[in-house]
């Protein structure tokens, strides 16, 4: 359930004000507090600075509160707080998970042999996804790459992942703890609506096959700027040409592809060797909540690491931790569960479709509009655009939309962001959860009338 427009997003105050409201909280002592004191303490001390993400106004990150089915679920996940590791920690929890990964594979299409594993973010899904894919160029050269490593590769500085210019920030997290570095990951220019440009995509790729061995191009099905959808279809066609692994990225948008209508902008995620995908954004699952899913179920193989204790190699149990890093998982699928079993897919679809229909309504309605210009052609629940006005020249409009931005989020009763498109800073709505025209027009037309203000006030931009 939404709160009321006029309610407040946070309490708008600054970090010292609320670091000396919390700091109540961490004076430890050597006598507790009782139940419900501490509740109150909370309460009085902290919620107010929370956000409130079910807001009909919050339209800057990709946060929801959870779902009520996954709420159930995930309050069962709490009582009985199981790790699910294998079958040994959790059986109930092992079998679910594995149950859960198949279904979901058949939900996506992602064909009969592939598999998944729940990890704790889009980052580290994505962290994984490049691992299996050096993993995999290294056996194609002759190695193990888990016993050498980079070393192994004749050139290892010639190891290059491609990726859009818009692309997520944690690939490049990924190319770090890999070992790799900045200069292996190469960016890729985007066309007129933010997508990998797929003439120079190829022409990229014939200009330093010289100097790069390309074994890693990641495509994004939903970018975090501009919500745009890659051709994975066409690029998949590339990656078979040159021999490299093709994961997508989907954290954000890959939900949308349940949506019938919006199927076909999807095109080729079933030929990606590997996935990413957070049900922690618009399906509402509680944080953590990501996976990551391969085409080939048996690539996960060179991610197990046997001990004595746990995993041992004679025993044929499911276990969850042998595809993915962290030893102790929460119980991620059951929220997850519980939430499409509660909805119904019929309902999610819904669910999915109106922030969409939402924004690309949006779109319409302000391509007349002579005070907005609208700077990408919505494929999912994004729109950016720029406030205009004759009196702010373009060497001001950086400047004037980060005031517009600072001002409206210090009202506490809409939230945006902004983002930088080819040096030029842009205003941006996240629709996630379902909402209507009507109501982000209201944002929108704010944004307008705070803008008037800076101007007429004669405020510093």
């Amino acid at each position: 359930m939404q709160t009321k427009d006029n309610a407040k997003i946070f309490s708008g105050a600054t970090p010292s004000e609320i670091k000396e409201d919390l700091q109540l909280l961490v004076n430890f002592e050597d006598k507790g507090v009782s139940a419900e004191r501490l509740e109150t303490m909370i309460k009085e001390k902290l919620v107010p600075h929370l956000n409130k993400y079910n807001h009909p106004h919050f339209l800057s990150m990709f946060n929801d509160f959870p779902e009520e089915g996954a709420k159930i679920g995930a309050e069962l996940a709490l009582d009985y707080n199981q790790g699910v590791t294998d079958w040994q920690v959790s059986p109930g929890g092992a079998i679910l998970e594995e149950l859960c990964i198949k279904a979901l594979c058949n939900l996506f299409n992602l064909g009969v042999n592939s598999d998944g594993t729940f990890m704790y973010s889009g980052t580290y899904a994505n962290q994984e996804a490049i691992y299996l894919a050096l993993h995999w160029k290294a056996e194609q050269e002759g190695f193990d790459f888990a016993k050498e490593g980079l070393k192994g590769f004749e050139k290892p500085e010639k190891m290059a992942v491609l990726t859009s210019i818009d692309a997520h920030f944690s690939l490049k997290h990924a190319v770090r703890m890999l070992g790799l570095g900045d200069s292996n990951l190469i960016a890729l220019d985007v066309d007129s609506n933010r997508r990998i440009d797929i003439r120079k995509l190829q022409e990229k790729i014939n200009k330093i096959q010289e100097k790069y061995s390309v074994f890693c191009i990641v495509t994004t099905t939903g970018t975090t700027s501009t919500g745009s959808i890659d051709n994975v279809l066409e690029i998949s066609r590339i990656c078979k040409e040159i021999g490299a692994w093709l994961h997508v990225d989907g954290a954000y948008g890959l939900a949308y592809s349940l949506v019938p209508e919006y199927k076909n902008r999807f095109k080729g995620i079933e030929k990606a060797d590997s996935v990413s995908w957070d049900p922690h954004k618009q399906f509402g699952i509680p944080i953590p909540n990501s996976i990551l899913f391969v085409q080939r179920k048996e690539e996960f193989k060179r991610m197990a690491i046997r001990s004595d204790y746990i995993y041992r190699d004679s025993e044929i149990v499911p276990s969850p931790g042998l595809k993915s890093p962290p030893s102790t998982r929460p119980f991620s699928a059951l929220p997850l569960v519980a939430s499409i079993r509660y909805q119904g897919l019929t309902k999610i679809q819904d669910r999915l479709r109106s922030p969409i229909d939402a924004i690309e309504s949006v779109y319409s309605y302000l391509e007349n509009d002579l005070e907005i210009e609208l700077c990408n052609k919505p494929e999912t629940g994004i729109l950016c655009f720029r406030v205009l006005n004759e009196k702010i020249s373009e060497n001001q409009m950086n400047e004037f939309q980060k005031a517009i931005y600072d001002k409206v989020n210090s009202g506490v009763h809409h939230s945006i962001s902004y983002t930088t498109l080819d040096k030029k800073a842009v205003l941006r709505l996240v629709a996630i959860k379902p909402t209507d025209r009507e109501t982000l027009m209201k944002t929108i037309n704010y944004v307008k009338e705070t803008a008037q203000k800076i101007i007429i006030g004669g405020l510093q931009y």
